[in-house]
């Protein structure tokens, strides 16, 4: 197995784990309170989904690509 594989792989499995992260973060009551009011999530959880969906879209990519 090639360095970008894994690499593409750990990109991948860590994005995936940052959305999830991301994605229980949006659903918190606290989290919920503020978005009714402000009309957006936080600043970290806003973070945690475009980090998590970064890292996995170019972990999908090192494994598609040769």
């Amino acid at each position: 197995m090639s360095l970008p594989n894994i690499l593409g792989i750990l990109l991948l499995l860590g994005g995936a784990a940052l959305l999830y992260f991301g994605l229980q973060a949006s659903q918190s009551a606290g989290e919920q309170i503020f978005e009714s009011f402000a009309g957006r999530f936080t600043d970290s959880t806003t973070w945690y989904l475009i980090g998590g969906f970064a890292a996995a879209v170019t972990g999908l990519i090192l494994l598609v690509t040769r």
